[in-house]
């Protein structure tokens, strides 16, 4: 670990609580044992005011100044992310639809010295993201556009019910709603076996709200999070004040490169890394996304 990687972290998280240049301390040990046992209990933890105070709103501005390049699409989509017209039997939860509303900002589009750069770049921050989830490493993806985003949900907008295509995500509000934009998630709702149709349906008709968990998060705080079987949204955004959380993904072995149609879906563009990656893509699950 080089001494500029761990000034970097030093500046950026509150390392009275979260120390990323000790992980033989006490008190990492106690964060990371901490979070597994979340994580394996409800697939989800939060590290409250990872980013030190002092920053907070250096962090909200930071992100604020960016947001207006986001890729602003609004769409019809459903909860696996696949094509509304794909041929499904008539109850199948995958044919039910609703806009999404939703933007990125691209990583292409994030400066390299904003706070979020700088943590998904972290060496430190890496390692105690692979501690916590359990893992032995973790890589950026070699996605371009993707891996760092910011995720922004403008008023009257929402991040519809869905799964991700990661098994973790690691994310990190910057800006929060006047009202709204909660995040409600069902934890282990399906597994890489079974797909569990009548509880993701039951969740998206309305009828499911026992199986619902709703998260309070406020801007700092850093979110681990296994996205990959859990159904999960943001709830519609209301007032004046957009939603802006950024998301750092990762992989478990590095070149990582999304697909050509969630890319463009995403981001509204596509790059040549993103067709050649296209013709090796190998698939982890057999999962309907």
């Amino acid at each position: 670990m080089s001494t500029a990687e761990v000034r970097t972290a030093e500046q950026v998280v509150d390392t009275d609580r979260y120390p990323l240049s000790d992980p033989e301390s006490a008190e990492w040990k106690s964060v990371v044992s901490r979070t597994r046992r979340e994580l394996r209990s409800s697939g989800c933890s939060v590290l409250p005011d990872f980013i030190r105070p002092v920053l907070q709103d250096t962090l909200r501005r930071e992100c604020a100044e960016i947001a207006p390049l986001a890729h602003d699409d609004i769409e019809t989509v459903n909860a696996y992310n696949i094509d509304i017209a794909t041929p499904l039997p008539k109850d199948h939860p995958g044919r039910l639809t609703t806009l999404r509303g939703n933007a990125f900002v691209a990583r292409d589009r994030v400066p390299a010295g904003a706070i979020i750069h700088r943590l998904y770049t972290s060496e430190p921050f890496k390692r105690l993201i692979a501690d916590c989830f359990e893992l032995p490493a973790l890589h950026e993806l070699g996605d371009p556009l993707s891996g760092l985003v910011l995720n922004v949900v403008r008023p009257g907008m929402e991040h519809p019910w869905h799964f991700d295509t990661n098994e973790f995500t690691v994310s990190m509000l910057t800006q929060e709603p006047e009202d709204g934009g909660v995040f409600e998630y069902c934890p282990n709702i399906r597994s890489a076996r079974a797909e569990n149709f009548g509880d993701v349906r039951a969740v998206l008709t309305g009828s499911g709200g026992h199986l619902v968990r709703r998260l309070s998060l406020r801007p700092g705080d850093l979110q681990l999070f296994k996205g990959r079987y859990a159904l999960h949204h943001v709830s519609t955004v209301k007032g004046t004040r957009a939603r802006h959380s950024a998301i750092f993904a990762y992989s478990e072995r590095p070149g990582v490169i999304g697909s050509v149609a969630r890319t463009k879906q995403l981001f509204g563009r596509v790059l040549p890394e993103h067709i050649a990656a296209e013709k090796n893509a190998v698939r982890v699950d057999q999962l309907l996304d």
